[in-house]
């Protein structure tokens, strides 16, 4: 096998793993966990990233990231939830995103200010992230965000 061959190869399955990782730990964060599956949920979030750092696009990485806050904050991991949802937040909110990927990200960054600590930025972006749901137009989209947006505690 040419090396050529061999880097094609690789490509598809860290496209394929990291869809599955990203896939799996989306699916594990809506919904009530074990510890074992708390556990599951961080080291697939993370093999996302990683697989996607290598053969993504930005947009992959800056979703990896969101992911990675998305976990985060739901363990309780308040100062690395909030790092990681500062960098995707000032990357989505500098481009231009769908309509359902800003409510997440208002969504996403709520919770790990929440689980930060950082009541302002908690209340501003809980308040920004119910503003940008009800302009999400599909109603399966809207569905989704709202669904994680329920993790989110009231300030």
């Amino acid at each position: 096998m040419s090396n050529a061959n061999a880097s094609e190869e690789a490509t598809v399955w860290h496209r394929r793993f990291a869809a599955a990782a990203n896939n799996r730990a989306w699916g594990l964060s809506e919904q009530t966990r074990t510890a074992a599956e708390d556990r599951e949920m961080l080291d697939v979030a993370h093999a996302s990233a990683w697989h996607w750092a290598k053969v993504g696009t930005e947009l992959n990485h800056m979703r990896a990231t969101m992911l990675l806050a998305e976990v985060h904050a739901l363990l309780g991991s308040g100062q690395s939830a909030l790092a990681y949802a500062e960098e995707m937040r000032t990357y989505f909110l500098g481009v231009e995103s769908p309509d359902w990927e800003v409510a997440f990200v208002h969504a996403v960054h709520a919770h790990a200010a929440s689980a930060a600590g950082e009541t302002g930025k908690h209340r501003a972006s809980y308040e920004l992230a119910v503003a940008a749901i009800e302009t999400v137009s599909n109603e399966k989209e809207r569905g989704v965000v709202v669904h994680t947006f329920g993790h989110v505690p009231k300030p």
